[in-house]
């Protein structure tokens, strides 16, 4: 079964090897990859390694329906959008492939979450449906053996009457939220946390001016008390999800790759240290498009470590622009 072998990669071999498979196959029975495939005339004929792969503007998930499998859609994943603006829709026909993608994951770089409270302020996410956010985390909450996990929305002051009293008591705390709420909560209360991990999702939501990472961390560091602000990059278009424990470093699971392309060229590659945009390779998503070119930036740190850097603005897309079926 090919999700069986996909979370069982243990090389970089198996890893390309099956990155060719997963292609060959979506080439085959996604439709609109395979337009846009023939576009830029790269076929299972003549790619023969993974940096030849074509990856997909993630703007097609608000036009087209994004599938390779024949089999129902078990749920359909939304982004959230700002007023007036077209979401993404990502339609999912095997639900337990997202749920292994991200338990493995988590439990990978964070441990096994029946040992942790898992608290998750999410407002932005909580106030509307279909947020593929929502359903990790209320998954891991479940999965958490502490009664007092679960979501807060607006209760500021309950969370921080919970998480003061748990840190106290040594629990083993992951305090998962959107960065406009974390902002809310620091500026709100002070806090000096010992045994509570801070991770940010990213994203002001329109609530608030967006902040550089830097300037994000420091404020949200200092407030909790703490040496560093984790980070988790994923989004509606994907199953899986890269982890920063600091510094917006990420380190993504063994079935998913980030590539840093060139911004005035999209079917190139930058060498390390150099600032370009993301592509992502996400296994996982074999049932609708593993290979994604995002709007993100970043630099590459070595083979398996990645500086996320924030967004593109429209006027630095121009790579793309002949990418549009």
């Amino acid at each position: 079964m090919l999700a069986e072998r996909i979370f069982n990669i243990s090389s970089q071999q198996d890893f390309d090897e099956i990155s060719l498979e997963v292609f060959s196959y979506q080439f085959q029975h996604n439709p609109v990859y395979k337009e846009f495939c023939l576009l830029l005339q790269r076929t299972p004929q003549n790619v023969f390694l993974v940096e030849d792969i074509p990856f997909l503007p993630i703007e097609f998930f608000k036009k087209k329906k994004i599938v390779s499998s024949r089999a129902k859609t078990e749920i359909t994943f939304t982004s959230s959008g700002t007023t007036g603006n077209t979401t993404s829709k990502h339609y999912v026909t095997d639900l337990r492939v997202y749920e292994e993608s991200f338990f493995k994951a988590f439990k990978e770089f964070y441990g096994n979450p029946e040992e942790m409270v898992i608290l998750a302020l999410l407002p932005s996410y909580l106030e509307r449906q279909g947020s593929s956010l929502i359903y990790m985390a209320d998954s891991l909450i479940k999965r958490s053996k502490h009664p007092e996990s679960g979501f807060y929305l607006d209760n500021l002051n309950a969370l921080q009457e919970q998480l003061k009293v748990l840190d106290k008591n040594g629990k083993k705390i992951l305090l998962l939220g959107v960065s406009f709420a974390l902002l809310d909560l620091v500026e709100t209360y002070n806090f000096q946390l010992k045994n509570t991990i801070i991770m940010e999702t990213g994203g002001m939501k329109g609530r608030r001016k967006e902040m550089i990472r830097e300037e994000l961390h420091k404020v949200l560091a200092n407030g909790f008390g703490v040496s560093k602000i984790h980070s988790e990059y994923g989004m509606t278009e994907l199953l899986s999800q890269a982890y920063s424990t600091g510094d917006g470093i990420f380190e993504t699971p063994a079935w998913m790759r980030l590539l840093i392309r060139d911004p005035e060229d999209a079917l190139n590659y930058l060498p390390h240290n150099k600032t370009g945009g993301i592509n992502v390779i996400d296994l996982a998503n074999f049932n609708s498009c593993s290979f994604i070119a995002t709007q993100d930036l970043g630099r590459k740190k070595d083979k398996n470590l990645t500086e996320i850097l924030g967004r593109f603005d429209n006027s630095d897309i121009r790579g793309c622009n002949l990418l549009v079926l």
